[in-house]
């Protein structure tokens, strides 16, 4: 995906400029335009408060328009939708993260993501933050997560639920990559 061409084309379709964007995310108008030529990738975070300007969700970003059909129940493997393209983040262990949305989430009201997160790798720099709520639960690995001022180390089988308007991180500190499936309510990721 032209990830930074996509970004150029819902901000012009916005009416915003560069400085626009840039202004209403805290970012400058460098990074966007770097952004938008492709020359640098923001880190999952630094997306989100992009498209969080516009106002977008990641999964409206990265998903494309679905036949409006026959409703679809059942996904195979290959047909979840990567919120977090593997150019996607602050270069080395960051650009590996994969967030896999289960189906559609404009059309329902609960986002399901497989997220996997290679030794070393993080959602980037700046916490994230959005409405909704959000739950997961550690497949395998372990990961670091980080929400308002508490931080907890999670291994196989813990969890997590809270507020997603509150500020959050998660990094795998762990030597092996870490399995998280969670869910997201409403879709706001």
């Amino acid at each position: 995906m032209d990830i930074g061409g996509r970004l150029r084309a819902v901000r012009e379709s916005q009416g915003m400029s560069q400085r626009d964007l840039a202004g209403r995310a805290g970012l400058t108008s460098a990074a966007v335009s770097l952004i938008e030529q492709n020359k640098s990738s923001p880190s999952v975070a630094s997306l989100k408060r992009l498209l969080d300007a516009v106002p977008m969700t990641m999964s409206e970003f990265f998903t494309e328009v679905e036949d409006a059909g026959e409703p679809k129940y059942f996904y195979s493997e290959d047909e979840f939708i990567e919120l977090s393209p593997q150019e996607l983040g602050l270069g080395g262990a960051a650009a590996r993260v994969s967030l896999r949305q289960l189906g559609d989430a404009s059309r329902h009201s609960l986002q399901v993501l497989h997220e996997t997160y290679p030794p070393g790798s993080d959602t980037g720099p700046d916490m994230l933050a959005h409405n909704g709520e959000e739950a997961g639960v550690v497949i395998s690995g372990i990961i670091e997560v980080t929400v308002a001022d508490q931080v907890r180390v999670l291994n196989p089988g813990d969890g997590y639920l809270f507020d997603s308007r509150l500020p959050h991180r998660f990094r795998n500190i762990g030597q092996g990559p870490c399995i998280v499936v969670s869910a997201c309510t409403p879709p706001s990721f």
